[in-house]
């Protein structure tokens, strides 16, 4: 009997133990492991994403808690985020039971919703185009994700592309709608397109200046700009009331030995409508009247910016605030002295600066202007001089090209325009149309740059043009998937260029700082490629010459870090 009782003494110590260690605390803190490879998720505002780790240790008594900078936001084992605002999230995951508390750090990158934003130039005004004349038109599309395009005219579809050349056979008004869909939105356009017969359509044409200064003796062309709808069109020129040209040509050459005052009137007729322009020409005294002789104080640097007007660009509005001309100017020039850079944005963006005496021609290099160009990295800026031949000191005078190794070339363009168009909302691309039928846009690169517009702020207008000279681009992307880019060099005559002719320095600049590149008065060329025969300029501009982008490094575009009197110095 004693042996009976002993045994189930035993036995029920045994069933003790055995459930006191089942329902003793956990002796190891939980494990926590994440299902994806990499602590980093990702996301968009306003979408939410669950992230379930898998955990070890773990009991009904465990806890968890996932805070962000030490305040909790969710205390079960599976998170649920979302966010109304883009950025980086740094999230802690703590689990905790009786062995202990483990911690995991992970990250939630929130991203903007790519909706597509779609610009079409001139889209609000609507379009009136000649019958039977082609109108092609392709949108600003704004998304880096996969979408799709829609036209319709009148409600029916017409194309699913991109470019959309429009019907203009027959007559009359049409309601055209452009509209895009990604993942992430959609956007739409609508304008009026009206197709005219010829005595519909308006004449359009544009004097880039109504008055005109020039040394006697001198010949100048003066030339309307963006002629349309001309047709049948028969030009009339008369100087001081004495007809001189008639005909098709729109183009006529004034020269002159009289000083004074002239009024040269211009008469475009067609079988539909008559447009006249009268402009002023002042003939001045003969080249070199006003010439001004060096000074024990005169300085080699230009010592005034006259014009500052970029195209549109990445450092465009960066880090100042401007909203006149006056205020770019005084900007720029604070720039220059400091030898920091300015930047003309894309094609057709320029600075004019002066000096306080004239810059001689000796024949030799005359002029240095500083960039930062380095071997693959050069950004051509056409240099283009003038003398005061009125002596008013204002650069109102005529302008001569300093012709480079592309000059004369067919692949480089004379008289090339290009429209830039204020973006209809901030951090957009900036649209742009030219003269020859194209379109495209200067980049919004917000990695990088994010002010709103880089649009100029102290241009009003909600488009304007820039004219000049291109060349033909040389950049290319040398990686093939677009991480390298090479904007390659010229062989002599620009500023901000990699020349091994006219930097007349071996040194690789290989840190991008300020370098120079030398320019002779003697390579000057009147508008028909005819040497000028300057003995001295007064005036100077920049002027960017590519039109076009390199990927990720945005917009080739000059920068001008400084313009001297060369003869100063060498």
């Amino acid at each position: 009997m004693k042996h009976i009782i002993l045994f189930l003494f035993v036995l029920l110590a045994l069933i003790s133990c055995v459930k006191e260690e089942e329902d003793s605390p956990l002796l190891s803190a939980p494990v926590i492991t994440l299902k994806e490879e990499s602590p980093i998720y990702k996301t968009k505002i306003g979408r939410e994403i669950t992230i379930a780790p898998i955990y070890e240790n773990t009991d009904s008594e465990t806890t968890f808690n996932w805070t962000i900078d030490g305040k909790s936001i969710c205390t079960t084992s599976t998170l649920t985020f979302s966010a109304d605002e883009a950025g980086r999230y740094f999230i802690l995951i703590s689990a905790t039971n009786a062995g202990g508390t483990t911690e995991k750090e992970i990250r939630i990158d929130v991203f903007q919703l790519d909706v597509p934003t779609i610009s079409i130039a001139d889209a609000d005004k609507g379009f009136k185009v000649l019958q039977g004349s082609e109108l092609t038109i392709t949108p600003i599309v704004d998304s880096f994700l996969e979408t799709s395009y829609s036209w319709q005219i009148n409600g029916e579809d017409i194309s699913n592309e991109l470019t959309c050349t429009l019907p203009t056979i027959e007559l009359g008004e049409y309601q055209v709608r452009f509209a895009t869909h990604n993942e992430d939105g959609d956007d739409e356009v609508t304008f009026k397109v009206e197709v005219c017969s010829p005595d519909q359509v308006d004449f359009n044409w544009t004097f880039l200046q109504t008055e005109y200064n020039m040394s006697a003796g001198r010949t100048i062309r003066i030339k309307p700009v963006d002629v349309n709808n001309a047709l049948d069109a028969v030009y009339t020129w008369t100087v001081d009331n004495e007809q001189v040209q008639s005909g098709e040509n729109d183009t006529y050459l004034f020269t002159s030995e009289q000083q004074g005052e002239h009024t040269v009137k211009v008469e475009m007729r067609n079988s539909y409508i008559l447009a006249t322009q009268t402009l002023k020409i002042n003939v001045c005294p003969p080249a070199g009247t006003y010439q001004r002789k060096i000074s024990a104080t005169s300085s080699a640097s230009m010592n005034r910016v006259y014009e500052y007007l970029p195209a549109p660009g990445q450092f465009i509005n960066e880090n100042h605030t401007t909203t006149t001309m006056a205020e770019a100017c005084t900007y720029a020039e604070e720039r220059i002295n400091q030898t920091a850079y300015v930047s003309l944005g894309g094609f057709g963006g320029y600075i004019i600066v002066g000096f306080d005496h004239s810059i001689v021609n000796d024949g030799d290099y005359n002029i240095a202007i500083t960039g930062n160009a380095f071997d693959g990295s050069s950004e051509p800026g056409i240099v283009w001089v003038m003398q005061d031949e009125n002596g008013d000191g204002l650069p109102n005078d005529t302008w001569y090209e300093l012709r480079g190794s592309e000059y004369g070339k067919a692949e480089t363009w004379q008289d090339y325009a290009v429209t830039y168009h204020k973006p209809t909302g901030i951090q957009l691309p900036t649209p742009w149309t030219d003269n020859h039928g194209q379109s495209g846009s200067i980049d919004y690169l917000g990695a990088f740059h994010r002010q709103d517009y880089y649009y100029p702020a102290w241009v009003k207008e909600k488009q304007y043009t820039l004219r000049g000279t291109r060349l033909k681009e040389r950049n290319y992307d040398q990686s093939g998937n677009g991480t390298y880019w090479v904007n390659d060099n010229y062989e002599w005559g620009y500023a901000d260029n990699f020349s091994a002719i006219d930097r007349l320095t071996d040194d690789d600049n290989y840190n991008a700082g300020p370098s120079d590149n030398h320019f002779k008065i003697s390579h000057a060329v009147t508008f028909d490629g005819k040497d000028a025969n300057l003995k001295y300029v007064d005036f100077i501009k920049v002027q960017v010459g590519v039109n076009s982008k390199s990927g990720w490094l945005g917009e080739i575009s000059t920068e001008v870090f400084g313009i001297k009197d060369f003869n100063m110095i060498k």
